[in-house]
């Protein structure tokens, strides 16, 4: 028998051992016919757009991400930035915009579950709603253009219904809580943000065995760690909501990677399977 019978070599260089399949035919590439995706790898024939597409030119792909290829990234952060800076001319419609919409403990487990989402798009102060919108800036773009806006926008909210919920059951005044006895006000969207970082560092899981994977992940980890470290350094920072963001993206990456690579209507199952873990994250406030 031929040695080389049992060795994975790419379809497109024969000479060439590998461990890397594309994620959609799952035909065995090499690093030289590989192309990242947003889960996994791509041959380049899988790389290539499928039916109807735009062409996108030099001068706009220089240009960078804009609303007209990334609009449900760009609308996030104009309606954020907008809000906050109502809020920062009149107080009184901060104190309003607070007493409806942040996330209030006592009122969540009191029926009022919207309050995980709407609080993502409210800031305290101008580094928090900065901070917030220039992460959401790097890592929502790509990540909006590679599965969808639909899917993307599914998987922005599960990640903020999954920091809300964490944060509520993992809160150390949960029993109070139950007893309506302390109120815990939280805003912002570092929950949601934290899903997308997530998701990337999924993303960056799979391919960790290419240079570029690899270096994605470890540059991923130093920010995670550091993240992790800010509570323990700067007060009033909900940790729990960042884990449970995380938690979720991460979740919701791995299933796009199992259900939807490589299926025909890949986005429309994304988009499904973000919903889905919305309306989980959802009943886990509403039943605790």
């Amino acid at each position: 028998m031929d040695e080389r019978t049992d060795t994975t070599v790419c379809y497109r260089h024969p000479n060439r051992p590998t461990r890397l399949r594309c994620s959609e035919c799952e035909r065995p590439i090499c690093f030289e016919c590989s192309h990242d995706a947003a889960v996994g790898q791509k041959c380049p024939e899988c790389a290539r757009p499928q039916g109807r597409y735009r062409v996108v030119t030099a001068r706009e792909s220089l240009a960078g991400p804009s609303f007209a290829t990334t609009p449900v990234t760009f609308s996030i952060i104009a309606v954020a930035v907008a809000i906050y800076v109502l809020m920062f001319l009149s107080r009184d419609f901060e104190v309003e915009l607070i007493q409806r919409f942040a996330s209030v403990n006592v009122l969540i487990d009191q029926g009022e579950w919207w309050r995980v989402l709407t609080a993502a798009f409210l800031h305290g102060s101008l580094w928090h709603v900065g901070f917030n919108m220039y992460a959401l800036y790097l890592f929502g773009p790509r990540l909006e253009r590679e599965v969808g806006s639909a899917a993307f926008a599914a998987l922005y909210f599960a990640a903020a219904a999954g920091g809300g919920a964490a944060s509520s059951i993992l809160g150390p005044d949960f029993v109070a809580i139950r007893a309506g006895l302390v109120p815990t006000v939280a805003l912002g969207a570092s929950g949601a943000i934290f899903g997308l970082f997530g998701a990337w560092m999924f993303v960056a899981y799979k391919l960790r065995s290419t240079p570029a994977g690899r270096s994605m992940f470890n540059q991923l980890g130093v920010l995670l760690l550091i993240n992790l470290a800010l509570p323990l350094a700067i007060p009033n920072i909900d940790w729990r909501a960042h884990l449970g963001g995380l938690v979720t993206g991460i979740l919701v990456a791995w299933l796009w990677s199992v259900m939807a690579a490589g299926k025909p209507g890949a986005r429309v199952i994304r988009t499904v399977i973000g919903t889905a873990a919305l309306v989980v994250a959802l009943g886990l406030v509403i039943a605790l």
